[in-house]
């Protein structure tokens, strides 16, 4: 045998031995997603609770991965890895436990409880997620370090250039670069009206179809108020478009507004996230901080034209407010602001996942999107104003947007509290759950007596999603075009989850 026979020789078997020694960890490989399966993100978040409830403790959080389309359930042994991947998820084999994440966020509230500083539970990297803002230093960052240094390899700390503070505006704020419906061109022609910059519920019916909010509309002429389509787009306002006149007068409270509008009260500038109703009445809900600003809260900056008066406030514990119209009879749409004349019709309401891809309408940045990062989280603004509970995303926001509506297609999932950073740069912003808000208040999307899907009308809705009830959409049929977005409530029911006692169940939740 020459050199050269010997060299190939000598090569095939050590190749041979590097397989043997790779095969079996390829096996082994805890991400192993051969044989997984592929999953819509309501059927994964339907499949992932039922995961979480037959792991228990063996569980240790999930997430949707949006570019494969895949649920990763984190389990921490081999036998819960199994049953996950029988039913077509990716198992992930973890270190930490859901324990010992919750175990690790109750230390940082007790030793590192530093303004400047969040964190929730990351369950794509296993850990705490820890971000500390510019303003963390000297002996904050010493505190901060100090906790964090003795969970090494539970928790994970990152700085952010921005600094955290709660999204709500100076009434004479201008609207950002994007576009947003905000206090800006707020003189137009048709006065008040049109300063909120969302005002387009002037009540009209004129063939509103589009419905309008003047000149200072998100974008253009269609403004922001008007509902979808129809001779009587709930409260759409003049002749399709509101340019000049129709947008403002004094009718505002007629038609209601849309999530994303900006509302004013006590000189600060915020942004409606959602209508509901209470027991059939007309209201909505926005950020905490924004109803402990003021008492009242109208659609024009100038303060001409009330809307509503809050009913319920709650912050720093939580952040949401709940506001009722002050005229009982007005027609709420069940939809939000597109800042570009179109509005998406909200049915219901679900809980926020990790990996859900959302969307914010804000009366300053109009509409910016992003992705869920986090769960239960927890940010210190300073000054004692700390909140728990929150969704982390990477979607961006300003002053301004505080309470503005982030939804996912044609569910609710939350109001926009703060963050850092701004819609140039990017950076975190956080939002009160919205299944929150509306157990808390008894409120329910959508308005009159379809607005709820109502409790057990939620039963088995599964996926369709199509609103709550014939009047969901808003005022009845003219809430939009006909019964659009209503959906039957027996067989639609996907929004009676959102905030009566099935709140954050499975039943009538599509997205979530």
């Amino acid at each position: 045998m020459n050199k050269r026979t010997l060299a190939i020789s000598g090569a095939a078997v050590a190749a041979l031995g590097a397989a043997a020694i790779l095969l079996p960890n390829a096996n082994a490989n805890p991400d192993e997603t051969s044989g997984a399966k592929t999953f819509s993100s309501p059927v994964a978040v339907k499949l992932a609770r039922s995961l979480a409830a037959d792991l228990g403790d063996n569980g240790a959080g999930w997430y949707y991965d949006n570019a494969n389309r895949q649920l990763v359930m984190n389990v921490v042994d081999e036998d819960s890895a199994e049953g996950v991947r029988a039913k077509g998820a990716v198992a992930k084999i973890v270190t930490n436990s859901m324990e010992d994440l919750k175990a690790a966020t109750k230390t940082l509230s007790s030793d590192a409880s530093v303004p400047g500083t969040a964190w929730s539970i990351d369950p794509v990297t296993n850990k705490v997620q820890v971000t500390a803002d510019r303003t963390v230093t000297g002996a904050k960052w010493a505190t901060l370090t100090k906790a964090t240094d003795q969970m090494e390899g539970t928790v994970s700390v990152k700085r952010s250039q921005g600094e955290f503070k709660k999204f709500d505006g100076e009434e004479a704020a201008q609207p950002g670069d994007n576009g947003g419906a905000g206090a800006g061109d707020a003189a137009g022609d048709a006065g008040a009206g049109d300063a909120a910059g969302a005002a387009g519920a002037a009540g009209g019916a004129d063939d509103a179809g589009a419905g309008g909010a003047g000149d200072a509309g998100a974008g253009g002429d269609a403004g922001a108020g008007g509902a979808a389509g129809g001779e009587q787009g709930a409260g759409g306002a003049g002749d399709a478009g509101g340019a000049g006149d129709a947008g403002g007068g004094g009718d505002a409270a007629a038609g209601g507004l849309d999530g994303g509008d900006a509302i004013f009260g006590g000189g600060a500038r915020c942004s409606l996230g959602f209508n509901v109703s209470v027991d059939g009445a007309p209201g909505f809900l926005t950020a905490g901080h924004c109803g402990n600003a003021s008492q009242t809260w109208t659609s024009d900056e100038a303060g001409a034209q009330q809307v509503g008066t809050v009913q319920d406030s709650q912050f720093p514990a939580s952040d949401f407010a709940l506001v009722m119209y002050d005229d009982a009879t007005t027609q709420v749409s069940s939809t939000v602001d597109l800042q570009d004349g179109s509005t998406q019709e909200i049915g219901r309401a679900v809980e926020a996942s990790v990996g859900l891809k959302v969307q914010r309408s804000g009366s300053t940045t109009g509409v910016t999107d992003g992705t869920v990062t986090g769960l239960n989280a927890t940010v210190n603004y300073g000054n004692g104003d700390i909140v728990n509970g929150l969704i982390q995303t990477d979607v961006c926001a300003e002053p301004g947007d505080s309470g503005g509506a982030m939804f996912a297609e044609d569910a609710a999932v939350g109001l926009t509290s703060g963050g850092s950073g701004d819609c140039t740069q990017g950076g975190e912003t956080f939002f009160q759950p919205v299944t929150g808000a509306l157990e808390a208040t008894g409120a329910v999307i959508g308005a009159g007596d379809g607005g709820a899907g109502g409790g057990d009308a939620a039963g088995g809705a599964g996926d369709a999603a199509g609103g709550a009830g014939d009047a969901a959409g808003g005022a009845g049929d003219a809430a939009g075009a006909g019964n659009a977005g209503a959906g039957d409530a027996g067989d639609a029911g996907a929004g009676a989850a959102a905030g009566a006692g099935d709140t954050g169940s499975d039943a009538g939740q599509g997205l979530n």
